[in-house]
């Protein structure tokens, strides 16, 4: 594998990292570490998001980009009498891609791998084989024989069960293949936007901001917007990628290495227009690419960002992803770069007349 520079040590450790909704720590530590070196203060909210504080000017307007630390993955809900786990999947995942993958649960005593077992096709009848196996019929083997092993293990239930995926940089060193990017490409995107802004002028106060349980409703989004209030709201995430085979420009039509995704329109959000074209205006003027992307079906944390207090300015830039929700996705290193530079860049050009105009666009 190709020797890994900062930033590919950086997003390394953060795929690395194991977090569920609800169980963000591990992520939310190694976030921490990042970012810490380029904030004034770093707290958590209540339900466990991370906040990190920069200040340009102390009374300019609020800039809060999220990204969510939280990954789908899978929760131990009980342990049969054989020694094999029930679970709950938390978070959106598609049934076809989780069989015999390898799963990693997180116990008090240390990790446990398993592997995502069904019955064997071989016994099934010609119909039951053509057929997706539900969800509800998958178990977790970690090769005990009985409950009481499982438990000396150190599994319970409530434990997280993770993907298992090593990092990987591709052949085209551009492409990198990782579990987790849905989120922590957000994450990495706001410690890099503190990182840049390092010794830089700009008249606002910044947050980086590292959600939980953003994948089951948009959840630290609230939370953390609330203790943040801010002015303006930018939800970095990972968006659909439409350049393989079968899907249409009709479907999706960003592709990866075009440019990071200004998202028009989703389940949780209507972009903000004036938001909206002062980004565009910015990258079209840097010469700093950029697609569209709407999607009907689902959502970011800019869906809750944008509803605090008496509504908050917000959109959504993600980096196109192929296979997000599932033990591996692939992403455009220059296209998580041009996310970074596009949003440095319009922080610069914020202050207060400008986001007042902003607002009333």
């Amino acid at each position: 594998m190709a020797k890994l520079d900062e930033t590919l040590t950086m997003l390394k450790d953060l795929t690395d990292a194991k977090g569920i909704p609800g169980n963000e720590r591990e992520a939310r530590e190694v976030m921490k570490k990042y970012i810490a070196p380029f904030a004034d203060e770093v707290t958590t909210d209540g339900l466990g998001s991370l906040v990190a504080k920069k200040v340009g000017k102390a009374d300019g307007p609020k800039i809060m980009v999220a990204g969510h630390l939280d990954e789908v993955g899978f929760m131990i809900t009980q342990i049969d009498d054989k020694g094999f786990l029930r679970f709950q999947t938390v978070g959106g995942w598609w049934s076809q891609v989780m069989l015999a993958q390898r799963v990693t649960i997180v116990t008090s005593k240390g990790d446990v791998t398993g592997v995502i077992g069904s019955k064997p096709p071989h016994i099934l009848s010609p119909e039951a084989r053509k057929k997706p196996v539900d969800i509800k019929d998958m178990f977790i083997d970690i090769g005990a024989s009985s409950r009481e092993e499982a438990m000396e293990f150190g599994v319970r239930p409530g434990d997280q069960a993770v993907p298992f995926f090593e990092f990987t940089v591709m052949n085209n060193e551009k492409m990198l293949l990782a579990k987790a990017w849905d989120n922590r490409i957000g994450c990495a995107i706001a410690i890099d936007v503190l990182k840049q802004l390092k010794g830089v002028e700009h008249p606002n106060i910044v947050y980086g901001v590292g959600t939980v349980q953003e994948e089951i409703g948009l959840r630290g989004a609230k939370t953390s917007a609330q203790l943040i209030k801010p002015d303006i709201g930018f939800g970095v995430d990972v968006g659909i990628a439409g350049d393989t085979p079968g899907v249409s420009e009709k479907e999706a039509m960003s592709k990866m290495g075009h440019g990071p995704q200004i998202v028009l329109y989703d389940a949780s959000m209507v972009s903000h227009k004036g938001l909206r074209d002062f980004v565009v205006n910015i990258a079209d003027e840097q010469n700093i690419p950029y697609q569209y992307e709407s999607m009907p079906g689902g959502g970011t944390d800019s869906g809750a960002i944008h509803l605090t207090a008496n509504g908050v300015p917000s959109l959504s830039i993600t980096v196109a992803t192929r296979y997000i929700h599932s033990h591996a996705a692939m992403l455009h290193r220059d296209d998580y770069e041009n996310a970074v530079k596009l949003i440095v860049e319009v922080i610069k050009r914020l202050d207060a007349d400008t986001v007042k105009t902003i607002t009333f666009d």
